[in-house]
């Protein structure tokens, strides 16, 4: 396979701001620690205010930034979505560039660059979000991307793009694609709330076509209607999916792999932005499953990704040295295959 990772999802802009955020929150009457859907108005209203603190912007997108962290890592990875054709766009595909030597982005000029505004609370780390998707989901086709997705040893898809709406044909259609010409299909289920509306069609993905699924505590305890401890089994059993991983946050985290099961520890640190957290624990188990790491050393590789992750400011993890020095503490300091 010429690639080892390539991902679809919806591209957005992420704009961080640390911040004491409870004046903001007030003023706007934004729910502390939750995503708000906005349009462009309403974005650059809040982001004006906030505007004068440093704030950083990157790619993001919750797919983006799993195939960001693998390609940090080393393996040959890229991904699709949809910029628009402007400043933001462009400095989007330049992160791409940057995190994978190359992007597969598409871009228009129809609509303009989403954008998430991500405010962290310089008090506790929480962080409350504002999400302008504009031009991320309005993709109408895959293009030449097919191409990529039948030559790809893991296609990474994220529970956002199978919402009603534009993407979710086209999502459903490239799993499948990427299914059939062997890859194997990862799928994060992004969010409770993805989970609330489209568990039907979640349960039909995961019998149907998904090889690995990744849940936190709250996603998968309210796809399967039981404690995470136990939603992980059950959805192993009922969808028959090879490798399911469930995150439960301090906790740490359940891999579970056939029949095996597999427990990875937490690694500490001091919690600066926990934007990504998950996001980088997918693609470091991405990047161990696609360069054959047992689950064990998968998890425990992006565990230690994770925790870098909330160690810093933003969703993915660029220190080249530091990653290479969790594979190779992961690897006993063999290289990977």
């Amino acid at each position: 396979m010429q690639w080892d990772v390539a991902g679809l999802g919806n591209a957005l802009i992420d704009a961080l701001v640390v911040m004491d955020d409870a004046e903001v929150v007030r003023e706007f009457d934004l729910a502390r620690g939750t995503m708000h859907p906005v349009d462009h108005a309403r974005w650059q209203q809040v982001y004006e205010k906030v505007r004068l603190n440093k704030v950083i912007f990157d790619s993001g997108g919750s797919c983006a930034n799993a195939v960001a962290t693998a390609g940090y890592l080393g393996a040959k990875a890229t991904y699709r979505g949809q910029v628009g054709d402007d400043q933001m766009g462009r400095m989007y595909a330049q992160r791409m560039m940057e995190a994978c030597g190359n992007h597969n982005l598409q871009f228009t000029t129809e609509a303009a660059t989403g954008k998430c505004l991500s405010i962290v609370s310089s008090v506790d780390a929480e962080r409350t979000m504002l999400t302008d998707l504009g031009a991320a989901i309005s993709l109408t086709d895959l293009g030449d991307y097919g191409k990529v997705l039948t030559d790809t040893k893991i296609a990474h898809f994220t529970g956002y793009t199978l919402l009603p709406g534009p993407m979710q044909d086209i999502a459903i259609g490239a799993m499948r694609m990427a299914k059939a010409a062997g890859a194997r299909v990862a799928l994060d289920a992004a969010d409770p709330f993805v989970v609330g509306i489209i568990k039907d069609l979640l349960w039909s993905l995961l019998e149907e076509t998904v090889d690995t699924v990744f849940l936190n505590a709250d996603e998968a305890r309210m796809l399967a209607d039981a404690p995470p401890e136990e939603a992980i089994h059950i959805i192993a059993d009922r969808a028959k999916v090879h490798t399911v991983v469930v995150k439960l946050g301090s906790k740490g985290s359940l891999i579970r792999v056939g029949a095996e099961l597999y427990s990875v520890d937490v690694c500490p640190v001091k919690a600066i932005d926990t934007t990504g957290a998950g996001d980088a624990y997918a693609g470091a188990f991405l990047f161990g499953m696609s360069r054959g790491l047992t689950p064990q050393q998968s998890g425990d590789l992006a565990s230690a990704v994770a925790a870098q992750t909330v160690g810093q400011i933003g969703a993915v993890v660029k220190d080249k040295e530091a990653l290479a020095a969790a594979l190779a503490k992961v690897m006993g300091g063999q290289a990977p295959a």
